[in-house]
This record gives structure tokens, sequence and C-alpha cells, in this order.
């Protein structure tokens, strides 16, 4: 594996460790202050954190700029963010941090598959064969059994 390959491993494995600390954090957050509030609270800590970020990066904001400058649709990622943010705060105080978490990995993988499959989003096409199939399987069984407790 290549260090580029190897370090992109490592953060995608840290997102998935802080994304259940996150449904954790923001379930608790919604509980004290409301989801809809929560939501906004978490989004602009978001935003004053990727601002922060790329002033450090790049000692400029002129990202922003560019990010403007592109087609609509691409913003539709922040916009998603906040959607999945959104129901993990209103998810995991009712269904717990495992079966919420289960439950939206089985959805990511299953629309990545989708997505793979067929290109969309400008990816490069990946057949789907059947161990990749298996794995999806498996995943939503887990997570079904997630919701059994």
């Amino acid at each position: 594996m290549s260090g580029g390959n190897a370090l992109a491993v490592l953060l995608a494995a840290a997102a998935g460790l802080g994304s259940s600390v996150q449904a954790a954090i923001v379930g608790r957050f919604g509980n004290r202050i409301g989801s809809v509030e929560a939501l906004g609270c978490s989004m602009l800590a978001a935003g004053i954190t990727g601002t922060v970020v790329l002033l450090v990066a790049r000692q400029s904001l002129q990202g922003i700029t560019e990010g403007a400058r592109q087609p609509a649709w691409l913003w539709l990622g922040g916009m998603l963010s906040a959607f999945i943010v959104l129901s993990l705060i209103v998810a995991t105080p009712r269904i717990g941090v495992a079966a919420s978490i289960g439950i939206l990995i089985g959805g990511q993988l299953v629309m990545a598959a989708v997505i793979d499959r067929f290109g969309l989003f400008g990816v490069d096409q990946i057949a789907l064969h059947w161990p990749r199939l298996l794995g999806v399987a498996l995943l939503a069984a887990g997570a079904a059994l997630s919701l059994r407790a």
C-alpha cells in the first residue's frame, strides 16, 4: 500500500471512530437544547473549524471563493452533512449509538455500491461482484440485529 493510500485508510478509520463519538455527543446535545438548535450549533462549529483549517493550511480564504464558483450541486455535500448530523441527533437517544451508526453505515455502504456500480457523480465505475454484495447484506443484517436489544 502506498503512503497516500495508507493515509487515506488511516483517516477513514479515524473518521469511523469519530462518527460514533459524534453520534453520542450530538444526541446528548439535542436532548439538552433541542434537535434543530443542536444542528445549528454543530454546523456552526463545523464551519468555524473548516475555515480555521483552510486558513492554517492555505493562509487564505481563496478556497471559499473558488468553491462558490463551482456548480450548485457540489454544495449538496454540506447540506447532506447537516442532514446526517440531524439524523444522528434524533436517532441516537432513541435507538442508541450502535444501532444508529450501524444503520448509517449500512445505508452508506448500499449507496456507495450504487454510486460505484453506475459511476455516479463522476467516480470510476466498479462492478458489484458477490463479495461486495455479501458484505452489504451482512452489514445490513448486523444493523438489524443491533436494533434487537
